[in-house]
């Protein structure tokens, strides 16, 4: 089992989606994993296998997790863009 946690979970019923952050070559990036949650006996499991019945609730959780993303997206470039600023403002002060 790894030590790394996702970054942000949606769940809607038994349907959850698990949102990763990785540092790539190319820049940061988001995956998402979708799981099913059952039981079994007495013990809580996850399958990634869904009935016609998971299909919408997936669909929902999917689109919740694209949205929590391109918000993620948006506001590391806002940042950005103020770490920007601040830096061109302490240049224009340096000359």
């Amino acid at each position: 089992m790894s030590a790394n946690k996702p970054v942000h979970e949606i769940r809607l019923g038994l349907i959850k989606v698990a949102i990763w952050h990785n540092l790539t070559r190319s820049g940061e990036r988001y995956n998402v994993t979708l799981t099913r949650l059952f039981r079994n006996g007495d013990q809580w499991k996850e399958s990634t296998h869904f009935g016609r019945d998971d299909l919408l609730q997936a669909a929902k959780v999917l689109d919740m997790a694209h949205t929590w993303i391109h918000q993620q997206d948006r506001n590391e470039r806002a940042a950005s863009d103020e770490r920007d600023g601040q830096s061109q403002r302490v240049a224009d002060v340096a000359k």
